[in-house]
């Protein structure tokens, strides 16, 4: 580890948020519309008072996928998508984006997998770590660098978070008892033991938390416990020694850092104060595993660090392992280390909001280094399967692989976007999958894109027709456009996914209702100037609706760019530059495409149905 992470023990980082920020702006060139295109330099006071200049960064991650197995639905749903459509909007609108996210490879369900299919845990990991990135990049996720909390650069750096916690006196060493399997000769950590919960009597709780209610737990509160190796009931509690992050020394600092972000959204801020308010334990950082980041203290050489202690720590190591690939362009410390001119926004379902809000926080904290904190958790309720809960472990629900084999990437984009789980649980069923596609993608994004250039295509040639003077309705039609782009952009920022998807839609429906105003295909048999304003102004609008829907949907949006034959600088322009609808000049080329997006009929609903089921 860097010489300069153990000089450094400045005072504990609590509120980080500056208490005044002022926004200077430096025109650009292309900035008729001023607010939304200019580059802006913030210069903020932090409560000790001093003034930090810079160009604000905004630093994303995703909750890590577990390493066991292809992840489903709701994994994309609930942190991965809403990440990578948050990266790909502030990249457009000019911010300087790092987008981080890893697999999730220590701790007991990667050496469960790997003993299923009988290989060693390492194997098994390096095969699925591949899959998992393979799938996501079919998904359209558009990581920075995705990770691995298994590599050089997390063992080093969690080993390094466990020194200056014991050098400040969080950590303590304890005589425990845990559950002991004489059947399987060994002590059942976590997924090892499985029993009831005794908060909610769900009967398949794990032994480190209740997949049902999120209760974290410990092996020895399970009731009717039973190893899930062997299913063996023989057990029996044994004394052994681990080490204890002393959580309830940090509470205070925690509770102030929490209450710090009045901002967060109701689920994420009532899960960290539900915690705070019940009374943080001290929490067991480590484990009897042989695979994870081994423990730097002696007579503990057989054991590795918990999985939820080294696997937010992954977060910092994927960029420093996105730096060392490049070392003479690339400082992790940056947005790690000391770096007031980051925001960090996390992204996660309800059942991890605790150990982000809560455990990871005291961790930083209890450091006594100036590690970047997060400024906004963006926590998400369930996706469910006909209201059941999607599980890995279970093989319940739509994977991922499978999920392609029926529908493209961009129409599960779409739909687990505009159905985002953000106030409840949302259930997917295939019906209200079609409705979305057949209404949404097909009857109105699709329908005005193929209306639109089949017939300027038929009448004028696959070239952009003159566009005369426009109107009354053509001048109200861009203000109702731009009213809608500054509501759905405002929506973005603030990760308000649902709405963001309700303003898109909108607006890809002001672009039919303008066709059926207008009526282009009557009005070319009795004015052809006219006619050809119309669709001019329609193209644009493609070209508008394209660009702001591709954080969303970006494949089908770059067969959009290319049928338009766009610069890459029109490709790239942020959403308010878009709304300028005189930008495509007479004659130039458009080529008409294939159908976007094709109807899902009832047929395709019962065959899902049998083949995942209802």
């Amino acid at each position: 580890m860097d010489d300069a992470f153990n000089e450094h023990a400045p005072v504990v980082p609590t509120a980080r948020t500056p208490r005044i920020v002022l926004f200077l702006q430096v025109i650009s060139r292309r900035a008729p519309w001023v607010f939304a295109h200019g580059v802006f330099l913030c210069i903020c006071i932090d409560h000790d008072g001093e003034m930090i200049t810079g160009m604000t960064k905004h630093l994303i991650t995703s909750a890590l996928p577990y390493i066991n197995g292809v992840k489903h639905l709701g994994n994309l749903a609930g942190s991965l998508l809403p990440a990578d459509v948050y990266a790909r909007f502030l990249r457009r609108e000019g911010c300087n984006v790092l987008f981080l996210c890893a697999t999730d490879e220590h701790g007991t369900p990667a050496e469960l997998s790997a003993l299923e299919e009988g290989v060693s845990v390492r194997d098994y990991c390096n095969k699925m770590h591949d899959v998992q990135a393979s799938i996501l990049k079919r998904f359209g996720l558009s990581f920075d660098h995705f990770g691995r909390s298994s590599s050089p650069q997390n063992h080093e750096l969690t080993q390094h978070f466990y020194h200056q916690l014991a050098r400040h006196g969080f950590i303590e060493k304890r005589i425990i008892q845990q559950v002991y399997s004489k059947q399987d000769g060994r002590f059942l950590p976590d997924r090892y033991l499985v029993g009831t919960c005794p908060k909610c009597g769900y009967q398949a709780a794990r032994g480190d938390q209740c997949e049902n209610c999120t209760t974290v737990l410990e092996g020895t509160d399970l009731l009717e416990p039973r190893s899930s190796l062997s299913g063996s009931t023989d057990l029996e509690v044994r004394s052994t020694t681990h080490l204890f992050l002393r959580l309830s020394q940090l509470s205070e600092e925690v509770r102030e850092w929490v209450e710090s972000h009045p901002n967060w959204s109701r689920l994420t801020s009532s899960i960290a104060l539900k915690w705070l308010n019940e009374g943080l334990n001290d929490r067991c950082i480590t484990r009897n595993l042989t695979w994870g980041i081994p423990v730097p203290e002696p007579g503990l050489e057989d054991k590795v660090f918990y999985v939820w202690f080294d696997a937010p720590i992954e977060y910092i190591a994927a960029a420093k392992e996105w730096a060392d690939a490049e070392p003479s362009t690339r400082n992790w410390k940056t947005w790690w280390y000391e770096a007031s001119d980051v925001e960090y926004t996390q992204f996660m379902a309800k059942d991890n909001v605790p150990f982000h809000t809560v455990f990871f926080p005291a961790m930083v904290l209890g450091t006594r280094e100036r590690w970047t904190l997060p400024t906004n958790i963006k926590s998400f309720n369930w996706l469910t399967y006909y209201g059941g809960k999607f599980s890995t472990s279970q093989k319940r629900g739509v994977f991922l692989d499978a999920a392609l084999t029926v529908r493209s990437a961009d129409e599960w984009r779409f739909f687990l976007i505009s159905n985002s789980p953000e106030s409840d649980d949302v259930s997917f069923t295939w019906e209200r999958f079609a409705q979305v596609i057949n209404q949404d993608l097909v009857g109105n994004f699709g329908n005005f894109v193929n209306r639109t250039l089949r017939l300027t295509a038929s009448q004028f040639g696959e070239r952009i027709p003159a566009g005369g003077v426009l109107g009354e309705i053509e001048a109200e039609l861009q203000s109702k456009c731009q009213a809608l782009v500054e509501s759905y952009r405002g929506n973005l920022h603030r990760t308000e996914f649902r709405k963001a998807a309700k303003d898109l839609k909108s607006l890809w429906s002001l672009g039919n209702g303008y066709l059926d105003q207008t009526t282009p295909w009557a009005l070319v048999k009795v004015d052809q100037g006219s006619a050809a304003r119309v669709l001019r102004m329609a193209i644009e609008l493609i070209r508008l609706f394209a660009v702001c829907a591709h954080p969303i949907i970006p494949a089908t949006c770059e067969r959009i760019f290319e049928c338009l034959e766009l610069t890459s600088e029109e490709r790239g322009q942020s959403f308010l530059e878009a709304c300028s609808l005189t930008k495509l000049h007479q004659g130039r080329p458009f080529r008409v495409p294939e159908l976007l997006f094709l109807r899902v009929d009832n047929e395709e609903i019962e065959q899902c149905k049998d083949k995942f089921g209802p």
